[in-house]
């Protein structure tokens, strides 16, 4: 399995929950099925199986932050030279078509919240970005055809 990037903060945020779940969830999700089991007849107690439901996705997170958590690698900002795009350059583009200037962090997969302006490296306008200097322009291709980004700032 390949290394997945994160930031150190991303890390601890994942601990966290991590931690959260293995202890406090794990306690919730017994109480909750013992609770169940109290009520009689588990052939048609749909409170048990909510509970063993609920039990099954909860380790189903953990395993998979754990597993994330395992195969993780911090990224080290400065193995990466200024003035180019990387991950966890802040970057500023507009659009030449149309004009409009948006802006980005570009993160790993694990990251990405397009909505929060973080935007993966394994995106078609992450992998685009990725090794442009200020003043370039990334070409990135479409199905409806080629759109263009000129890097404004890169920070």
């Amino acid at each position: 399995m390949a290394a997945i990037l994160l930031t150190k903060e991303k890390r601890k945020e994942l601990e966290d929950e991590l931690h959260e779940m293995q202890v406090h969830g794990r306690k919730d999700i017994a109480l909750k099925i013992a609770e169940a089991r109290s009520h009689g007849d588990l052939s048609e107690n749909a409170d048990y199986d909510a509970a063993k439901d609920a039990q099954g996705m909860l380790e189903l997170k953990i395993s998979k932050i754990s597993k994330t958590l395992a195969n993780c690698q911090v990224i080290d900002l400065s193995e990466f030279p200024d003035g180019v795009v990387h991950i966890l350059s802040k970057v500023t583009i507009k659009n030449i078509k149309t004009g409009k200037i948006s802006e980005y962090t570009l993160v790993s997969d694990a990251e990405a919240d397009y909505e929060k302006g973080k935007l993966s490296t394994a995106s078609p306008l992450g992998k685009c970005l990725l090794a442009k200097k200020l003043g370039e322009i990334a070409d990135m291709n479409l199905p409806n055809g080629l759109q263009q980004f000129e890097i404004l700032e890169i920070s």
